[in-house]
């Protein structure tokens, strides 16, 4: 008990990641004026806030994906069958980065990166090794593919046209999200303006070819992890899709043809109610805009969906057994969030590549989540809270406040500024600033980081840590000169002629590139011959 003479103990002020203060409690005063049938409405129904379906998890549980690839094509197909074999519901497969960048295994400057952070697909026999014995007619599979999300989803089509699948029977997203490279993550290529160009290209052929495909998932994943706030994951990935419906409407596409398809993708940080408040505020800004702005007639175009990865950049590699923990409760901020499909880290990811033990042990995570806590049992079950409404509300305000600064670089057009602030750095400047706030945050102990700046312990023993075998590089490496030995040669530059020829002009690339991937050429090969037209991208120094 305090002596009467000492001063009472201070009391932190609480606050999310967005700045926004936090009461001690919440009551009716903080919802006034607040209308239920305008501002939330029934699950299903505009404005969506309360979830795109109006039974979610009653029907049907989110799909359960694993993100997964590394090493060789064989390799990763053996995670893929046996996270299927295990339960997941879906394919989520990562590429290493010079696949991502659109060079080839052995170019010079992929050496040393061939199968590190995920599978390397140099050409189609790649892409069969991957899919093998993978009904792609029963399991959805996402791509996180961007710059080269064209050539990797003409592999895709082309495997599966040789299992005797359709183009229309296949499910399944392509990442396709170029603009958040520019800003966050940085495997680009060709420059802005070409980078649209591919992106409304696979709008337009998915559309026509693939109408139950995912044509894009606008991420604002890659941003949080760079250090955004909720708000500003929240701003700028509904700018991102601003930008994107805007650029598709320029093209001349049917605004009801191409919405239904576009998807989302977040990420579920530490603060479970402003994560949750955020995927709701996410639904029913978009719904507004894409039915009063853009003008959209079809229900389904004011949908937003979205796929939702628990925080890597939370992860420590101090007590890792402890980042089960932060998954577990990221993964509820997520399924409290109606989320359509969800990856939960495996806990080892700060120290490596995922081990099978890992995965198994995130997987269950969500199968817990699904089977075993009630949650899926009510759809939005935190609806009418004075505190998650209040915090949805103001998340929304702070978003729109951003949105409005970009609108400001556009001329009044969102989706302009956003290209405007990306080619200034504004962007940039925004998210880098935030993140330097929650290090210094993190470093004065005002953010506790546990097993990092409180409850430290003494380091374990040596964990089983994955790791690449040296020589597979070089094995990828000498498969791929012997694939370009093997096919015809004169096809195959006729192929690249057409691809160069398309991006010269005005036609859809997609087909030259599925043309392209079934007369044998490789990744960096395309990549090259549409280089030549576009160029390729220089970032600007961002201070």
């Amino acid at each position: 008990m305090s002596k009467p003479d000492q001063p009472a103990p201070s009391i932190r002020q609480r606050a999310t990641s967005s700045g926004i203060r936090l009461k001690a409690s919440y009551n009716s005063t903080d919802l006034a004026g607040f209308d239920p049938a305008s501002a939330l409405g029934a699950p299903g129904e505009y404005p969506f806030t309360r979830g795109v379906q109006p039974d979610m998890y009653r029907g049907r549980l989110w799909t359960m994906r694993q993100y997964a690839g590394f090493g060789s094509a064989r390799e990763s197909n053996q995670r893929y069958r046996y996270l299927l074999s295990q339960g997941t519901t879906g394919l989520s497969i990562a590429f290493d980065l010079p696949t991502q960048m659109g060079m080839d295994s052995d170019h010079p400057l992929a050496y040393g990166e061939v199968g590190r952070v995920g599978v390397a697909v140099a050409h189609l026999g790649d892409m069969r090794r991957l899919l093998e014995e993978i009904p792609l007619d029963r399991v959805s599979s996402s791509m996180t593919i961007n710059a080269t999300a064209g050539i990797l989803l003409a592999y895709y089509v082309s495997v599966a046209a040789e299992q005797g699948v359709a183009s229309a029977q296949l499910r399944g997203t392509v990442q396709n999200d170029i603009l958040k490279e520019y800003i966050a993550r940085g495997t680009y290529i060709y420059p802005v303006a070409a980078g649209l160009r591919l992106v409304t290209d696979i709008f337009e052929y998915c559309a026509r070819e693939i109408p139950e495909w995912n044509s894009i998932s606008i991420s604002g994943y890659h941003m949080r992890e760079a250090g955004c706030t909720a708000a500003q994951e929240l701003a700028f990935t509904l700018g991102n899709g601003m930008a994107y419906v805007e650029a598709a409407l320029e093209r001349g596409l049917e605004l009801d043809q191409f919405a239904p398809r576009l998807s989302f993708f977040f990420n579920a940080h530490n603060n479970l109610f402003e994560e949750i408040a955020k995927f709701r505020a996410a639904r029913r800004m978009w719904a507004r805009r894409m039915r009063e702005l853009y003008g959209a007639k079809n229900p389904r175009s004011w949908m937003l969906r979205f796929h939702t990865q628990t925080a890597g950049s939370t992860l420590t590699a101090q007590q890792p057994q402890v980042n089960v923990v932060r998954t577990a409760y990221q993964a509820l901020a997520a399924v409290l969030g109606g989320t359509q499909s969800l990856h939960t880290n495996s806990y080892d990811e700060a120290l490596g590549l995922p081990t099978e033990e890992a995965a198994r042990v995130a997987l269950r995570t969500q199968q817990v989540l699904a089977n075993e806590t009630g949650v899926a049992d009510v759809v939005d079950p935190l609806a009418g809270s004075y505190y998650l409404e209040s915090l949805t509300n103001e998340l929304e305000e702070k978003a729109e406040q951003l949105l409005q600064r970009v609108a400001t670089l556009g001329d009044g057009s969102v989706g302009k500024g956003m290209l405007r602030g990306i080619e200034t750095g504004f962007v940039q400047r925004e998210i880098q600033s935030a993140a330097y706030a929650a290090q210094r945050r993190m470093e004065s102990g005002e953010q506790v980081v546990v097993g990092v700046n409180q409850f430290v312990s003494e380091p374990e023993g040596p964990m089983n840590v994955l790791r690449i075998d040296a020589e597979l590089e070089a094995a990828q490496c000498r498969e791929l000169q012997q694939w370009r030995r093997q096919r015809d040669r004169e096809r195959a530059a006729e192929a690249l002629a057409a691809v160069t020829a398309a991006a010269r002009g005005g036609d859809n690339l997609m087909p030259k590139l599925v043309a392209a991937v079934q007369a044998g050429c490789t990744t960096g090969e395309m990549a090259e011959a549409m280089e030549k037209i576009f160029g390729r991208y220089q970032e600007a120094v961002v201070l």
